[in-house]
């Protein structure tokens, strides 16, 4: 009777593994658990040839209606890093072309596909409104409400028309944050009215296309003061069922984070996710962890706290998710096509931005350039690590003569070390984290690169260049730019850039 439990635990459970090989003992353990849902991350991949023969794998193990999951966002949240570097949410913004964002949308579905995934966790609705959020920022497609809905709406539906289903992330909205919940749990306090015209709209448009809405770990107090949004019945299933009217799955951010984990135990917060609405759990931990998260919802099975009503609901929801969006691998011949959509939003979200009422200026080609960067790539736990500051440099060394400086911290790095000797000096920001009150009073690049958070702008008083990312082609962008090639057409889609 436990082992029979358990495999209909497993059906609402969406797991991760570690390796690049599905090995006999994960094969067993989603076997013997009934699991039809994983999710993959940079760790499980190395090339085109092996994920797809883990993907094959695991279809082969989990059966027709298998789920296969990756974050492929864009900018620098991508998992499979070699196929064409679709530009961040925000840069589609500051393109701000709803036929651009389609064009993108269909063409990392495209490569995810061929991939072996059918379900990919974009695009991110969240209104990035607070400019000291630590984990969206350029993942967002705007703060406007409507704007960034349709950006989004137009991305999802160029993903959907080549087979990979969507999820839409994090409702009710992790915009106004300035709390990582990765690493503890945030609070967005605000008025019903409030939440209604700003956080909720996006999700609210998007809900009658969206096939999957994945929860935020936040805690709403004028929604509900005693839960996070994952675990809450009154946001789950009153607004979002039943207000809205919400068809599709609603699926767990992981509940390994902190915000959760760390808070409720895993196996318990399951449950009160499952009993509040959710379709599926985001299991990411360990097998010990995917262990107590089974056997917590096994036992609300046995108990009745989970009806099996509620459970046939949910399992047909998952299932039809998988019907209409099969694992089905495609072969891959866009990817030169694609790579020149891609390279296209890297383009024209290029954003001048002006400090003290100075422009950007491009150096003379030749000139002698001082580059100023991290030493070290850094990745936030959610993005990609950042770009190495010897491979700007390699860039720029296209167009001039470049002396490479790199610091090990902004909050004690000195400025004035840096030799007097006239080179034009450019400061890359190639980290997510914002500028300390150091960095702020005392760093005077003639340009500032903002390669990651364009945020990083507001710190440093230089006229900057924003490209939402660091992928490849923003830096090709950059050098289209220098070399005179490139106007630099986008415009922030959200406050604090207003020239």
């Amino acid at each position: 009777m436990q082992n029979k439990l358990r495999k209909i635990a497993g059906q609402l459970i969406m797991i991760r593994f570690p390796g690049t090989v599905l090995d006999a003992a994960t094969a067993q353990f989603l076997k013997e658990n009934g699991i039809r849902a994983v999710c993959l991350f940079r760790g499980n991949m190395t090339d085109s040839d092996q994920l797809a023969r883990l993907t094959a794998d695991l279809r082969a193990v989990m059966g027709e209606e298998a789920l296969i999951a990756i974050d492929q966002e864009g900018g620098a949240v991508v998992r499979s890093t070699w196929v064409p570097a679709p530009p961040a949410a925000m840069g589609l913004g500051a393109a701000d072309d709803t036929d651009l964002a389609w064009r993108t949308g269909a063409a990392v579905a495209r490569a995810v596909k061929s991939l072996g995934f059918n379900w990919n966790f974009a695009p991110v609705l969240d209104l990035n409104n607070n400019p000291h959020n630590p984990v969206i920022a350029e993942r967002s497609f705007g703060a406007e409400p409507r704007r960034a809905a349709e950006l989004a709406m137009a991305w999802m539906a160029g993903s959907h028309a080549q087979g990979v289903a969507c999820c839409v992330k994090h409702f009710p909205g992790h915009g106004d944050t300035n709390v990582d919940s990765h690493r503890d749990l945030p609070t967005v306090d605000k008025p019903v009215e409030e939440l209604n015209r700003l956080e909720l709209a996006p999700f609210r448009i998007a809900s009658a296309a969206a096939p999957a809405m994945m929860t935020a770990h936040i805690v709403y107090p004028t929604l509900d003061a005693d839960n996070p949004a994952t675990m809450s019945r009154r946001i789950l299933n009153d607004l979002l069922r039943d207000e809205w009217q919400y068809k599709g799955i609603i699926i767990t951010d992981g509940m390994d984070m902190h915000a959760i984990a760390g808070r409720y135990g895993v196996g318990n917060a399951a449950v009160r996710a499952l009993t509040a609405g959710a379709d599926m759990v985001m299991a990411l931990g360990t097998t010990e962890t995917q262990n107590e998260t089974l056997d917590a919802i096994a036992a609300a099975i046995a108990s009745g706290e989970l009806s099996q009503a509620d459970i046939d609901t949910r399992l047909a929801r998952l299932a039809s998710l998988a019907r209409a969006y099969p694992c089905q691998p495609r072969a891959y011949d866009e990817d030169a096509t694609d790579r020149e959509i891609m390279a296209e939003g890297w383009r024209r979200a290029l954003t001048a931005y002006s400090a003290g009422g100075s422009a950007p200026q491009r150096p003379a080609a030749g000139a002698k350039v001082r580059l100023v960067a991290r030493q070290d790539v850094v990745s936030d736990g959610v993005s990609e690590a950042g770009v190495p500051a010897a491979v700007v440099a390699e860039s720029l060394r296209k167009l001039y003569d470049v002396d490479l400086v790199t610091f090990a911290d902004a909050g004690t790095s000195d400025w004035n070390t840096l030799p007097q000797d006239g080179r034009y000096t450019m400061l890359a920001s190639t980290s997510r984290l914002r500028y300390g009150e150091h960095a702020r009073a005392t760093w005077r690049p003639d340009l500032h690169l903002a390669l990651w958070n364009p945020y990083q702008a507001l710190d440093i008083q230089a006229p900057a260049l924003l490209t939402y990312g660091f992928a490849r082609p923003a830096l090709d962008a950059v050098n289209a730019w220098l070399s005179g090639e490139l106007q630099a057409t986008g415009n922030a889609p959200v406050p604090g850039f207003e020239q």
